[in-house]
Formats: structure tokens, sequence, C-alpha cells
């Protein structure tokens, strides 16, 4: 199992040079991958591309960018000319956000969400494999190829949840990428579905990426609060509350790596065993010096992974 790390996220309050810095930190520490999310600050595939130019191993992922505001030839280039400045390091993770973001705050639709992203990936698809593409549906119609001198193929992957929406990740992208999503989930429901689904259409395994909230402590009670928190409000989006419902708990353990390093050895094997291909930790800084002793704690697991 490959382990990544995300960098950023709502609260996050670095700048650009800040996450030149984590991902050197991050590639010198060995890590496979850092996972950069998309949300209401830095656009995460300009960083990536940045973050390209100064690094030379570690994959950089978006986690995720929204499909809803870009038009996919757009977001095609834009993904590519990061392939090409990270020199075929870059994995492009789209999805659909949510209702309030999409409809409330920029003013879209959001309706029809699993044939916009159908059409959404009949475009993007081969234009990140460098093919060109003629395509006619409601949504999208496209005739055009993206020609780029220093080409590097994008995976892509969705963030998927739903029963269509990882019947589509199986079927034209390299994976799903996971947030609020436990255990029993992604063993019962992610990982049987998204399989089939490859199979069906004759790709590859796919990626499952796990993001879960990582926190090594010996006093686990501040972490189990704050992801209560969390859990409470994530159930109220629909997209979460499904599978949040499928753990038949609401217990933090269910949901996070929280504890010593023996429970967190426990829960990684976990991860490996139910078809998790990488963790997407995001570190929960639950005391003086907690962010740094985790990190040091997976950079421990990356020679013993299975």
């Amino acid at each position: 199992m490959r382990i990544g790390v995300m960098v950023g996220g709502h609260t996050s309050r670095l700048t650009v040079d800040g996450f030149i810095e984590a991902g050197r930190d991050l590639e010198a520490r060995g890590f496979d991958t850092m996972w950069i999310p998309h949300v209401f600050g830095h656009d995460a595939i300009t960083l990536a591309a940045l973050i390209g130019r100064e690094t030379s191993r570690i994959e950089l992922g978006t986690a995720v960018v929204p499909t809803y505001p870009r038009h996919p030839t757009a977001i095609a280039q834009q993904a590519l000319s990061a392939g090409a400045a990270a020199d075929g390091r870059f994995t492009l993770g789209i999805g659909l956000s949510h209702p309030p973001v999409i409809e409330r705050m920029i003013g879209l639709s959001y309706a029809r969400r699993a044939s916009h992203m159908r059409e959404y990936m009949a475009v993007l698809g081969p234009i990140l494999r460098g093919e060109p593409v003629q395509f006619e549906g409601d949504e999208y119609r496209v005739d055009m190829q993206v020609a780029v001198e220093d080409f590097r193929p994008v995976p892509v992957i969705l963030a998927a949840l739903g029963e269509k929406m990882l019947e589509i990740a199986g079927r034209e992208s390299d994976g799903t990428i996971l947030w609020m999503t436990g255990f029993r989930a992604i063993e019962e429901h992610v990982v049987p579905k998204l399989r089939a689904a490859a199979e069906a259409a004759g790709r590859p395994e796919p990626r499952t990426i796990a993001g879960m909230h990582v926190a090594l402590t010996n006093e686990p009670d501040i972490a189990n609060a704050q992801m209560e928190k969390m859990l409470e409000q994530y159930r109220m989006m629909p997209s979460y509350k499904a599978n949040i419902d499928r753990e038949g708990s609401m217990t933090p353990a269910d949901f996070a790596l929280i504890g010593d390093e023996k429970a967190l050895d426990a829960q990684l094997d976990r991860l490996r065993d139910i078809g998790v291909t990488d963790l997407d930790a995001n570190i929960l800084e639950t005391e003086e010096g907690g962010r740094k002793r985790t990190l040091d704690y997976l950079q421990s697991r990356l020679d013993g992974r299975g």
C-alpha cells in the first residue's frame, strides 16, 4: 500500500512557498504522494505544477478539483501542463463537489450528476491520453485535440462514493479517492463495485485511495472528539451520509487512524487487507509536536508496508 500525505485544506495558511517546501520535505522523507486539496484558496493543479518543478520523484495529485466550474477541455490543458512540469508525476483527481458549493456559491446547476460525469470523462479521458476527441452529448460537444510538445499521460481518478459514480470510476478512470468513508464501507461497498466495473470494462485493477485522518497519540480523546464533530457535520451532506450510514457506526475508530503505534499498525494493515491501494493521510494536530510525530511514524512504515 502506497502512503501519501494531504497538504492544505480549509484551514491551511500555507503560501505557495510553503506548499513547495512541504513537497520537498515529503519527497525527502520518501512518501509516495503529496495530495493537494482544491478548496477556497490556491488552485491545486497550479500548485502541483510548481511543486513538480522543485521535486524529482514524488507523485503529485489533486484531491479533488470540481468538474462543474471548468470545461473538460480547459482542465485537460491545465492537467497536461502540470503533467509536463512534473515530468509525468501528476495525477488529476476530480469530483462533483456538493450542492452548496456548486449551486449556492457558484450559481451553477448540480443536476444530472452521473450523466454529467460520463460526458465529462468522454471528453477529458482521450485528451489526457494524448488522443483527439470527437463527442456530442447533451452537455458537451467537442471536436479537438490538445497538442503538448512535452506530453506526459495524466492519470485521472474520481471522487466516487455512490454506486453510479463508482461504476463510472471503474469503467472510465484509474480509480477513486475517498473521504469520510470507513473501513466497512470500503471493504463491502467501494472496493467490490469499483473492481467489478473496471473488470467489466477490461481495465487494469483500479486504485482505491483512502483519504483518512491520522493522529499518532497516547491520548486519543482530543482526536476522537474532533472526528465526532466532523462525522456529525459530514453526515448532513447526502453524498457522505450514505457511506457513513453503511458503517453502522459513528465511532471515530471506524473512520480514522487514531492511537499509539500499535493501534495505527493494525489500522494500516487492515486498510491494505481490505483492498486499499493508497493512503491519503490528513494529519490531525491534536497536541504540540503531534504532526511531526505522526509524519515520523508514517515515514517509518514506508519500508515495512505490504
